[in-house]
This record gives structure tokens, C-alpha cells and sequence, in this order.
């Protein structure tokens, strides 16, 4: 039997502010070497036992992240067979109902394992293991989720009360209760109770096996995802369920639509089985800080940092210098844009700082200055009145959309690779410290025909400069 990984790839962008954003939220990022929490996601199953067949991943994402998910997964030499957008995020129960239905509509029946996209786990080798023992409990027809023993008394996790073991499966228990983010004071029963373990928010089951459980306990939601996948859209690699009848959906989590439900049942086969395998949520800025290289002042630096009699200290750099002195228990992270400094307890306050940006409709909150494009990322330079200077940086082999503005006019200097220019019925390349002009109304194209990046400098003027003021008359990322 075939086994699926289905990779929900969603988020805000709100908890780790101002690194993350709504339209680059934390699975993006690489905050612990060179792969972002989304690649080491789908590559976490690389290596599993020999005779369990893997499929490709399915991911399920926001339509703002599609570009996104393609090029780190391309990054990380990962393919894949589908890419399943919502319209609107509706939680993880309808995320894995619409996987399920898409794959059982293909023919297929696999096990499902559902990861989350934005967590880190240091031990891969003993993931796959406790993964494989899952396997052999979702083969007979059992929902399976993975728990880790705690070692705190955690208020920011959902907890699983663990029963009797399972006949012939001695190394999973079943499931008595679940409780979500509880209370200092339960917290700590739990801990002292030893029969408790954290949720992880990894599950396992048939395809089959999930969609008979939805479609008994929430026959509305099976409802609305049924309607949504039967009416939507193929789009190159992408397939968009329909919006409405998706939006119909109520949104919902696995454990509350589901397997608390089930936790309740006589006889119902769920079952958690426990994991040692270093795994984090990196739910807020002080589990990076813990899962981080830390220094012999218990410092986790990253960028152009300097630390002179500071402790205990998260500091990361992203464009320029950041000098701490007499510091001690802070989260420090600049960007581009943006600066946070706070100390290490307040970090759940950093949804009030998100909640204002979104009141002020504040751009930090959506987007840094540097915008992720499928055929590359451009970021603002300088920008005054009527006037605008980006520095375009284009993929191998891509090219943008064959456009036109009608309030704007661009001037375009090479600074790294060649350039191959559309403008009305011209084509030309441009090397090194040439330019263009592109007059408004002008139908263009910049396009990248070399092996290496290409970096040009653009200089906008007009009376208005606003993204939406562009036609396209063809594109290869079926934009429009």
C-alpha cells in the first residue's frame, strides 16, 4: 500500500514577525541552515523504509504562495504531482479532506501522512522509524497521530491523553481525550501525570479511512469539499477547488472535527504512538532561540551581529549591522523594513504588533520589500514622488509577462548577466551597464536567456506606480 505525503503549506506570518509576513509566512524561511522549514518538510520522508512505496507530496497552499512552494520544492530537487490552492485558508480538517478526495477520485487509496509545512524536526532518521510504525497501524485501518513526550509544562500545545496499549502494537496507545492549550495549573498536572503527551499535529491514515470519518461526523464540511473539488480547475500543476463551494466550508482543525469526536467512541481505532525526535512548532521567536546555535553566552547570532556583555540573546541580521550591548533575554530581528526588539516572555504579545499593522493597513505586515515573483523577486531601492527604483533579480531561462502600463513609463540598466528586451516590435539583448527605455503604453518583456541571474535596475516614473497598473497580453505562469 501506498503511502502520501500531504504537505499543508498555509500560515499567517504572524508569530515570527517581522522575519516571516502574511505573503511570506515561516515554512519559507531558513532559520536553522540552508533549507527552509518547507524543504526539509518534503524531504523528511527521504530514506523511509524500503518496503513502504513513497508517492510524490501533495501540497495543499494559499494561491498567494503558489510560486513559492514550486521554486523551493524545484530548489530542493523535490517533484510532485499536485499542488492543491485555497481560496482562503479553512484550517486543517477541510485542507486534508480536499487531498483525500482529489487523490481517491484519481483511483487511488494511499496512506495519508499530513505534515505541517512550518515545523523542524532534528531527527529524521527517528521521525521515518515512528512513521513507519504508524504505517502498519493506518494499513488496518487506524487514524494514527504522534505526540512528544513533554518535558515542560507547555500552556501554547494541545495535549493527548493516552490509553491502554494497542493488541499487537504495544509502541502506540489509544487515544482517551484531547485538551487544547490548557492552563498553567493543568499544564503541570499533566506533566506530573505522565500519561500525557504533547500534539504534535502530525496524523496518518487511508485516504478511505478519512473521508468515512469527515462524512459521518461533519457530513456538511465532506459536503462543501466534495462540491469544491468536483467543480474545480486544473491550471498547469496547480488545481484550484472551486472558490464558493469551498468558502461554504466552516473552518475547522483535525482534532476538533474529528478525532476528539472519535477519542469519545467505543471502539474507534485512533491511536497515538509517542516521538523522540527533536520536533519543534517553532511556534514563537524563543524556540528558534532553543533550537539555535548558541554561543558560550547562550547568544544565537545570525548576520552582521556584534554582542558585547549580552545573554541569553536571539539577534539576526538581515541587511545591515546590529550592535547589543549589556543585553540580556531579547529577541532582536531587522529587516529591511522593519526592526523588533522585545524580551524573551512578551513573544506572544507580537500578535498586538501585527493586529495594529493590520488596522493601519501597514504593508510590514503583508510583504517585506523584497517580492517573490515566479520568475524571480524584485525589491524597492528608493521611491520619492513620481518616481520609483527597483532592482529586478530574474531566474535562468524565465521571463516575465508580455505587458503594457498606461501610467508609467520604466527605464531598465543591466548591472549582472544579459537581458533579452520585447518593447512593441523590437527584440534586443542588453549586456552589462546598457540600458532601455520603455515608454508608457509600450508593450514589453524582460526575459533572462542565460545560465546565470540576471539583475537589472529599474527606474519607474509617472503619475502613478502602483502594481495594478498593468495588462498582460501573454504569460507563462498563466497569470492574468
Amino acid at each position: 500500500m501506498t503511502l502520501c505525503p500531504v504537505i499543508l503549506a498555509g500560515g499567517g506570518g504572524t508569530r515570527l514577525w517581522p522575519l516571516s509576513r502574511e505573503f511570506y509566512p515561516k515554512q519559507f524561511l531558513a532559520l536553522f541552515g540552508q533549507r527552509s522549514l518547507l524543504q526539509e518538510t518534503l524531504l523528511r520522508l527521504h530514506g523511509l523504509e524500503s518496503d513502504i512505496p513513497l508517492l510524490a507530496p501533495v501540497i495543499v497552499c494559499n494561491e498567494e504562495h503558489r510560486f513559492l512552494v514550486c521554486e523551493q520544492a524545484a530548489a530542493a530537487g523535490v517533484t510532485f504531482t499536485d499542488i492543491l490552492l485555497e481560496p482562503e485558508g479553512r484550517n486543517t480538517a477541510p485542507a486534508l479532506t480536499v487531498a483525500a478526495i482529489h487523490l481517491l477520485a484519481q483511483g487511488t487509496d494511499p496512506i495519508l501522512t499530513m505534515m505541517p509545512a512550518d515545523h523542524h524536526i532534528t531527527d529524521a532518521e527517528q521521525f521515518r522509524h515512528v512513521i513507519s510504525r504508524g504505517y502498519r497501524l493506518a494499513q488496518v485501518g487506524g487514524l494514527v497521530t504522534f505526540g512528544i513526550q513533554p518535558h515542560s509544562a507547555e500552556t501554547g500545545y494541545g495535549y493527548i491523553e493516552t490509553g491502554d496499549p494497542w493488541a499487537h502494537a504495544p509502541e502506540a496507545r489509544r487515544i482517551k481525550s484531547f485538551t487544547e492549550k490548557p492552563s498553567t495549573a493543568v499544564a503541570q498536572h499533566y506533566l506530573a501525570a505522565g500519561t500525557y503527551l504533547w500534539n504534535s499535529g502530525i496524523f496518518m491514515m487511508k485516504a478511505s479511512v478519512w473521508r468515512d470519518a469527515l462524512k459521518r461526523l461533519q457530513p456538511d464540511m465532506y459536503a462543501a469539499c466534495a462540491a469544491a473539488c468536483a467543480a474545480g480547475q486544473r491550471d498547469q500543476q496547480f488545481f484550484r477547488p472551486h472558490r464558493e463551494q469551498f468558502l461554504a466550508c466552516r473552518s475547522d482543525s483535525i482534532d476538533y472535527a474529528v478525532m476528539e469526536k472519535l477519542a469519545g467512541e467505543k471502539g474507534a481505532q485512533i491511536a497515538v504512538i509517542a516521538m523522540d525526535a527533536g520536533w519543534s512548532d517553532v511556534g514563537a521567536w524563543p524556540a528558534a532561540w532553543s533550537l539555535g546555535q548558541q554561543d558560550a553566552n547562550r547568544n544565537v547570532a545570525s548576520g552582521d551581529v556584534l554582542l558585547h556583555d549580552a545573554r541569553d540573546n536571539l539577534v539576526r541580521s538581515e541587511h545591515r549591522l546590529v550592535a547589543a550591548v549589556g543585553c540580556r533575554n531579547l529577541v532582536i530581528i531587522e529587516t529591511a523594513d522593519a526592526v523588533l526588539v522585545m524580551p524573551m516572555d512578551k513573544a506572544q504579545d507580537i500578535r498586538k504588533i501585527t493586529a495594529r499593522l493590520k488596522a493601519e493597513n501597514r504593508p510590514e505586515r503583508l510583504t517585506q520589500r523584497r517580492q517573490y515573483r515566479p520568475w524571480g523577486t524584485y525589491e524597492t531601492v528608493d521611491a520619492g514622488e513620481n518616481f520609483q527604483v527597483k532592482r529586478l533579480t530574474v531566474y535562468p531561462g524565465k521571463k516575465l509577462s508580455l505587458q503594457s502600463h498606461t501610467q508609467r513609463a520604466e527605464h531598465w540598466v543591466v548591472v549582472k548577466g544579459t537581458a533579452r528586451v520585447t518593447r512593441n516590435d523590437e527584440e534586443f539583448t542588453l549586456d552589462v551597464n546598457q540600458s532601455t527605455y520603455i515608454p508608457i503604453g509600450a508593450k514589453h518583456r524582460l526575459e533572462n536567456p542565460g545560465t546565470g541571474l540576471l539583475e537589472i535596475i529599474e527606474v519607474q516614473s509617472g503619475a502613478y506606480l502602483g502594481e495594478d497598473d498593468i495588462e498582460r497580453y501573454a504569460d507563462d505562469f498563466g497569470r492574468k
